[in-house]
């Protein structure tokens, strides 16, 4: 395999996913997690900074029809049944653009939903438009192969602690991503430390393999550097991979 960065823990790879996927050999990653494209470049306007700015993300994130999104969800979800452990699972974030179609591609592709997260942002932009109710939540599945032996890992009693020693709810309340962790530049679906951490922290050990698909700024392989998890990602656009990297060295740093 071909690294565009590579160290002990952190490697990260400039190619075409599906092109990656497919060398994976079986059962390779004891977790996934993956921020697939939501499909919401549509031309619309939102807020940032307040200011009024435009929703397109690149033409990665441009809108398709409802069977080629869902044939493309079915295609990197297959993938990613191969390569996942048998006792590992995968976390796929989303909103309404994308997300039904992805929790009807994991039943397809023989996974089982564990969870239904519902992140719930305290300082969303506001709905502009005036149509809708104001976009503040997205929703993170969480599945494990659907296999009557798997012993995936949930680390119950951790997530407990964490939560003043009452059961973990599937409802995550966080800020947007902070302004310190976007010091080294910028990605516009880049999700919050705070998140990746508590994902972590929840289904692996320490020293597990973690691979993120359509890694971005690699906010993955951050949280699982911070938690002594080795990480691989993947994305086709070297500004994101630089800016993981920028990323990985600041972390280094401290």
């Amino acid at each position: 395999m071909k690294y565009y960065f590579n160290t002990k823990n952190f490697k990260l790879i400039h190619k075409d996913t599906f092109k990656v996927l497919k060398k994976f050999e079986d059962k390779k990653f004891d977790m996934i997690f993956a921020d697939p494209p939501y499909f919401l470049s549509n031309g619309g306007i939102t807020c940032s900074g307040g200011r009024m700015v435009s929703v397109n993300k690149g033409n990665w994130d441009k809108a398709t029809s409802i069977k080629e999104k869902h044939k493309f969800n079915r295609k990197w979800i297959r993938e990613c049944y191969r390569i996942l452990n048998d006792n590992g699972t995968i976390w796929i974030s989303g909103t309404l653009h994308n997300i039904y179609s992805i929790g009807m591609a994991l039943e397809e592709e023989k996974f089982k939903i564990l969870n239904n997260i519902t992140w719930q942002k305290t300082n969303p932009p506001p709905n502009l438009a005036c149509k809708t109710f104001t976009h503040s939540t997205e929703t993170i599945l969480w599945a494990k192969k659907d296999l009557k032996n798997s012993k995936y890992t949930f680390n119950y009693k951790l997530m407990k602690e964490l939560n003043n020693n009452k059961q973990m709810k599937d409802v995550w309340t966080t800020s947007i991503t902070k302004p310190s962790e976007k010091k080294q530049g910028k990605h516009p679906t880049q999700k919050p430390l705070e998140i990746l951490e508590k994902i972590i922290l929840a289904s692996t050990k320490e020293n597990d393999l973690i691979l993120d698909p359509f890694c971005g700024s690699s906010t993955t392989g951050i949280a699982g550097v911070k938690l002594n998890r080795k990480y691989i990602g993947i994305d086709n656009e070297k500004e994101y991979l630089d800016l993981s990297i920028r990323r990985y060295k600041e972390l280094m740093e401290e």
